[in-house]
């Protein structure tokens, strides 16, 4: 019941609430990135969602224009250095550079928990979610290998995370996950 109805109920109250609890993020935020560097202030980029179809993620910018559309983990420390503004480094410490995608979740292409969304340039993470049926759900502001390492794992372990909760998916454990992503932003624990 949960899994089929439950979750896109409770997804759709708490991501009406908590874009009207973060209307002054949304004005100071957008303030912030423009003074600290030229572009734009959201950043958009093409993500593989539920049955494997692609959708349009929404994220604060917290880089610089012109860095490369590749995943994070893909870069060395000094590119990351090289590309990441000074609030964009905040944003991303803090994870308050996903604060849009409460728009996604709010549209259903994504939920507050489940597998992050892979990039549709990351064939290897798109094929063994597939293989595994992990494309079958929604994916997530936050996740399973969100709490477990986040950046630090390799693509086999995030899908290992990925498929134990797709097995154990449940409102408890999302509210499992959820808190162990309070204490992950907190600590920092694998963000790059």
């Amino acid at each position: 019941m949960y899994r089929k109805f439950g979750k896109r109920v409770f997804d759709l109250f708490f991501s009406t609430i908590l874009l009207i609890v973060f209307i002054p993020l949304w004005i100071v935020i957008p303030i912030l990135i423009k003074i600290n560097s030229p572009g734009g202030i959201v950043f958009k980029q093409r993500r593989v969602g539920i049955d494997s179809t692609y959708f349009t993620i929404y994220k604060f910018r917290t880089m610089k224009e012109g860095t490369p559309d590749i995943p994070t983990d893909e870069l060395t420390k000094e590119e990351q250095e090289k590309f990441n503004t000074t609030v964009g480094k905040f944003l991303r410490r803090f994870s308050l550079d996903e604060i849009p995608q409460l728009i996604n979740i709010f549209r259903g292409d994504m939920s507050f928990v489940g597998p992050r969304p892979a990039l549709y340039n990351q064939p290897l993470l798109i094929k063994l979610r597939k293989e595994k049926g992990i494309d079958k759900i929604r994916p997530g502001v936050t996740g399973l290998a969100q709490i477990s390492g986040r950046d630090s794992l390799t693509i086999p372990e995030k899908v290992e995370y990925d498929y134990q909760y797709l097995k154990t998916l449940s409102f408890a454990n999302d509210i499992k996950i959820i808190l162990g992503t309070i204490k992950a932003v907190l600590t920092g624990k694998g963000a790059n």
